[in-house]
């Protein structure tokens, strides 16, 4: 079993920052690939960056690549996201993930599939 609490978000302006933090439960997290995820109202949830479980290997959507960056603690059992340059679009619900299949230490994911736990949420608002 594996918990994951998200935490961080708010209410920012246009172009100001935000760190979201992903705290997990449980000894073996640092062999998980982990991954943010957002949702918008009336959007489908959609991948926003991974990161392999040694965080030496990671991805991030074309939308939020150069303002977001996806690092990993795994000391502290912590996935962070830091968000620079916001805009309004990047209002949602983001919600951490851990695939807990058997991968190697530089693999990451975009298939929501293969994320077996996910966190409840935090709601990050950006206002124009």
């Amino acid at each position: 079993q594996v918990q994951l609490v998200e935490s961080g978000g708010g209410l920012v302006q246009t172009g100001g920052s935000l760190r979201l933090s992903c705290a997990a439960s449980g000894r073996t997290f640092s062999s998980y690939p982990t991954g943010w995820f957002r949702q918008a109202p009336g959007k489908e949830r959609e991948v926003v960056s991974a990161i392999s479980s040694s965080g030496g290997s990671t991805y991030s959507a074309d939308s939020v690549k150069g303002r977001f960056t996806i690092s990993r603690d795994n000391a502290k059992n912590t996935v962070y996201l830091q968000m620079n340059s916001l805009k309004p679009e990047d209002t949602a619900v983001y919600y951490c993930a851990a695939a807990t299949g058997k991968y190697g230490l530089g693999y990451w994911t975009t298939d929501r599939s293969k994320y077996d736990y996910w966190g409840q949420g935090t709601q990050v608002t950006v206002s124009a």
